[in-house]
């Protein structure tokens, strides 16, 4: 971690796309607003995270600002008036966004699917662009299929077994996420059916991050 600063950057990122990038970044964010000043920072060009908190017929929990402009992201530790920026990034290693803002960061969060060619690839990504940056990260695995939890057991134990942190909670797979993001609104704002669970895990990934953060 880098040494204590008024405003924390929390960067969500994977080299790949449809990973659940964006909704960790959106429900992230929301959470830690309950008792901190937030922003949420959009800077894939894509916009997921901006299209989806403007869908919202009511106002976010957190700020938000659209940038993809890396003269500009350099700046981020700078922002005054919040405790918090959470990033989504775009899904492109090498790029001169992503890389602007993972230097930035004081903590990565990798989301991912548990399939062995997700796997794969988010490995590659810890190895080439998050390892020699010596920021603190841990992978947290996304989109886990409640009927086959096995398979995120394993995916777990495989990231242990090289050294690559990963967090105890994931993020299981229900229809909940995807109807949250059509109606604008973070996942404990939803009423729907499995949106209590799909709360709790995400609260159970913030409460993860907390204590890296007392350490």
């Amino acid at each position: 971690m880098k040494s204590p600063k008024s405003t924390k950057v929390l960067v969500v990122l994977n080299g790949k796309g449809g990973v659940g990038k964006t909704t960790t970044a959106v429900n992230l964010a929301a959470i830690f607003a309950e008792k901190l000043r937030v922003m949420l920072i959009d800077c894939d060009p894509q916009g997921s995270a901006t299209w989806w908190v403007e869908r919202g017929t009511t106002p976010a929990p957190f700020e938000l600002l659209t940038e993809s402009d890396p003269s500009l992201l350099n700046q981020l530790p700078q922002l005054t008036g919040y405790e918090l920026l959470v990033v989504d990034t775009p899904p492109a290693l090498g790029s001169k966004t992503l890389t602007t803002v993972i230097a930035t960061a004081d903590y990565l969060i990798l989301p991912t699917p548990p399939a062995p060619m997700d796997l794969a690839v988010l490995i590659d990504t810890v190895k080439d662009a998050v390892i020699p940056t010596g920021i603190s990260y841990r992978v947290l695995l996304t989109r886990v299929d409640p009927r086959s939890l096995g398979e995120a057991l394993e995916a777990q134990n495989t990231l242990m077994e090289l050294n690559i942190p990963v967090c105890n909670a994931f993020v299981r797979a229900y229809k909940a996420h995807e109807r949250a993001a059509l109606e604008g609104v973070a996942i404990f704002q939803w009423r729907g059916k499995n949106g209590k669970e799909a709360e709790a895990d995400y609260r159970r990934v913030k409460d993860e991050i907390q204590r890296d953060w007392r350490k």
